[in-house]
C-alpha cells in the first residue's frame, strides 16, 4: 500500500464511498479531532499507570476507530454493509459510565473547579479531554446538516467527562495535589 497517493494534492480528500470533499470540510474535522483524541489517548497509555486504566484506555481507542470510520462514511451513499464498516453501538457508553461511577466513589466530593495540571499524565488527560470536546463540538455542528448518530454524539460527551473523572484519579494515585479554583 502506498503512503501518498497525490490526490489530496489540490485541498480534497474521499470519503469512504468515493465522494471527493475538501479537507476543511466538518466532516473531515470532525473525524480528524477523532483521529488526534484516539492519539491523545495513546500518549497517556504510553504512560505508567495501572493495568485497568490502560485496558480501558485500549477499548476506547478501538471505539474511537469505529466513530471514525462512521463519520468517514459517505452520508449519501446507500448501503454502509458495502463498504464493512462496523456500526457503532454505543454499547461502551455504559462503560464509561460505570468506570466513571466507580473512580467517583474512591474521590473526594468536588467543591470548586480544578485548575488543569499536576503532574504531566495528568495533564494529558486534560488535554484528551479538551480534545474530545472540540470532536462533540465539530460532530454537533455537522449533525446540524448531515445526521450523525445519536449514540456517537452521546460517547464523546460521556467520553469527555470519563476522561475528566480519569485526571482526578491519577492525581490521587500519582498523590498529586489537585489545585482548586477560587475565585
Amino acid at each position: 500500500m502506498k503512503i501518498y497517493t497525490k490526490t489530496g494534492d489540490k485541498g480534497t480528500t474521499s470519503l469512504i464511498g468515493g465522494t471527493r470533499v475538501k479537507k476543511h470540510h466538518i466532516r473531515i474535522d470532525s473525524y480528524g479531532h477523532i483521529d488526534e483524541l484516539n492519539s491523545w489517548l495513546g500518549l497517556i497509555r504510553d504512560q505508567n499507570i495501572d493495568g485497568n486504566h490502560l485496558k480501558m484506555l485500549k477499548t476506547i481507542q478501538k471505539e474511537l476507530f469505529v466513530v471514525g470510520a462512521q463519520l468517514a462514511l459517505d452520508p449519501n451513499k446507500k448501503s454502509k454493509n458495502n463498504f464493512q464498516i462496523p456500526e457503532f453501538t454505543g454499547s461502551s457508553t455504559q462503560l464509561l459510565e460505570v468506570e466513571i461511577d466507580q473512580m467517583n466513589e474512591l474521590l473526594p466530593a468536588m467543591t470548586h473547579f480544578i485548575l488543569p495540571g499536576g503532574h504531566p499524565i495528568v495533564s494529558y488527560c486534560h488535554l484528551a479531554r479538551t480534545v474530545c470536546r472540540r470532536a462533540e463540538r465539530a460532530c454537533t455542528l455537522l449533525h446540524q446538516d448531515e445526521p450523525v448518530a445519536d449514540n456517537i454524539l452521546v460517547f464523546l460527551n460521556r467520553l469527555s467527562d470519563y476522561l475528566f473523572v480519569l485526571a482526578r484519579k491519577l492525581s490521587q494515585e500519582l498523590e498529586t495535589e489537585e489545585v482548586k479554583w477560587v475565585p
